[in-house]
């Protein structure tokens, strides 16, 4: 019941972006009391931020627009997706998930016979020049921020198709709460891809390091490999490399 609860408020928050302590009680019909205790669980895991009266969320959970994210540690990201493109054989089927980290890829595939499927437009526009990539692009509706399209019906496409390998982004990875994103709009077509592809590889710089979002879409073991610029703290590393998932180092 609890747990629900709590669940039920981080929504909120997110939803709400800032709500006052009173907002919360009549929302949930529990008392100042029970919701300082919530919110303090809450904010211990990074979720929430506590301020005079309420809360918020904190700077990190954020979505910032596309254009902005990409230019946040360029290199990192070019690093980690040049790793990524290496595993990719031609003949293969790949899902390039949205994100600043995942788009990159492009740039090193472009010489492969490959299939790629897709919600993100940037990723879709950079292939467009390239006739040896074939490109299915997921349906629904386009989320501005994100350049890319969510939804239901972007999930029943992806649940067509046999992939090789999916290549996903995150908010940020945390030792309690795996893999995780800012956007719950996009958790459905995430959860698909893992369950749709033999080998599944999450791409995240080190500053996504026990960062905590929104939503859980998959625990370590649900993943192959984290491909990363360095090796996580040794509570991270643990909570990775115990669960059956590889750490693999980008080259510099």
């Amino acid at each position: 019941m609890r747990t629900k609860r709590i669940g039920n408020i981080e929504k909120y928050i997110y939803i709400n972006k800032t709500v006052t302590l009173d907002q919360l009680c009549e929302e949930f019909k529990v008392s100042k009391n029970t919701i300082r205790r919530d919110i303090d669980e809450l904010a211990s895991k990074g979720l929430v931020k506590k301020i005079y009266g309420g809360v918020t969320i904190p700077d990190t959970q954020s979505m910032k627009p596309f254009e902005e994210r990409s230019i946040s540690n360029l290199g990192l990201k070019q690093y980690i997706a040049k790793k990524a493109a290496s595993l990719v054989n031609d003949g293969e089927i790949i899902f390039i998930d949205s994100g600043t980290t995942t788009f990159p890829m492009v740039e090193f595939i472009q010489k492969k016979n490959i299939t790629i499927l897709t919600n993100n437009i940037e990723v879709i526009i950079k292939c467009i020049p390239h006739n040896n990539i074939n490109v299915i692009s997921l349906s629904g509706i386009l989320d501005r921020k994100a350049l890319s399209f969510t939804g239901s019906t972007a999930v029943d496409v992806l649940q067509q198709y046999n992939i090789s390998k999916a290549f996903l982004a995150a908010t940020g990875i945390s030792s309690k709460n795996g893999a995780t994103n800012s956007s719950p709009a996009e958790t459905a077509i995430k959860k698909t891809a893992i369950e749709r592809s033999v080998k599944k590889y999450l791409l995240v710089d080190h500053t996504k390091f026990e960062v905590s979002s929104l939503v859980t879409y998959a625990q370590f073991d649900k993943l192959d490999a984290i491909i990363t610029d360095q090796y996580p703290d040794k509570e991270l590393e643990h909570a990775i490399l115990s669960a059956g998932c590889e750490i693999i180092l980008a080259d510099s």
